[in-house]
């Protein structure tokens, strides 16, 4: 057993979890009231839209007053399937999304205290998906807050990369959601971001953001092949000349 060595186990949570937050229980609550709020106004809609057509046949058939003893008529029956049928539906609604929530989980430092070189979420409970997104690949970043975000004092953070759609925030590589200081979170994104404004090295090349006459050449393309055989000829001439 000794001579087949010792088996390592990398501590890949600790990488990759970090010190994680959660959304915060505003969200739980602005999704619940969106539930009740929607069932409201879609009821609202219906008898407000079945008065009306009513109302407008009284007028067309010359009998207004029938309209008060239909509406009567089709009042309860409407009114109680209407409810069963929306309870169904809302109340698994009520119960089950606040559980998803609670699966939520961003990151953005290590256990240590230091700076990921990443934005880590996971989400999920029967597919659970775990995403990294390198800081090096975030090509915009915004904080969004709507109406129901305001008045529950939460708001979200879109991330798009460089293999999103470029200037569309429609289809955002990733949302971390239901955060009280998003903008906080923001700006300390924003500021590791800028972090990659400093001198970086790719290829065969080093190159400066702001120097736009340096460009990179990849190892093994056929640049790079060209590349080195203008340097042997320059070399030749420099000795020419010497």
């Amino acid at each position: 057993m000794s001579g087949r060595g010792k088996v390592i186990k990398p501590p890949m949570e600790e990488i990759a979890r970090g010190k994680v937050f959660k959304p915060s229980k505003y969200f739980r609550n602005k999704n619940w009231f969106i539930g009740i709020f929607s069932a409201i106004m879609l009821w609202v809609t219906i008898i407000g839209s079945l008065f009306l057509v009513l109302w407008l046949v009284g007028i067309i058939t010359g009998n207004p007053a029938g309209i008060a003893s239909t509406f009567d008529l089709i009042w309860f029956p409407f009114n109680f399937w209407y409810w069963i049928i929306t309870g169904c539906i809302l109340i698994p609604y009520l119960i089950i999304y606040p559980i998803y929530i609670r699966s939520f989980e961003y990151s953005v430092l290590a256990k240590s205290g230091k700076t990921m070189p990443e934005i880590y979420v996971k989400k999920g409970i029967i597919n659970i998906t775990r995403k990294h997104v390198p800081f090096r690949t975030i090509t915009n970043i915004q904080s969004v807050a709507g109406p129901f975000d305001r008045l529950f004092g939460i708001g979200s953070i879109e991330v798009e990369t460089a293999s999103g759609s470029a200037g569309s925030f429609e289809s955002a590589e990733e949302k971390l959601e239901g955060l009280t200081f998003y903008n906080e979170l923001r700006d300390f994104i924003l500021l590791e971001l800028r972090k990659f404004k400093d001198p970086y090295v790719t290829g065969t090349e080093v190159v400066h953001p702001e120097d736009d006459e340096t460009f990179v050449v990849e190892p093994g393309s056929i640049e790079s092949e060209i590349l080195i055989v203008l340097r042997e000829i320059r070399d030749l001439l420099k000795k020419d000349r010497e």
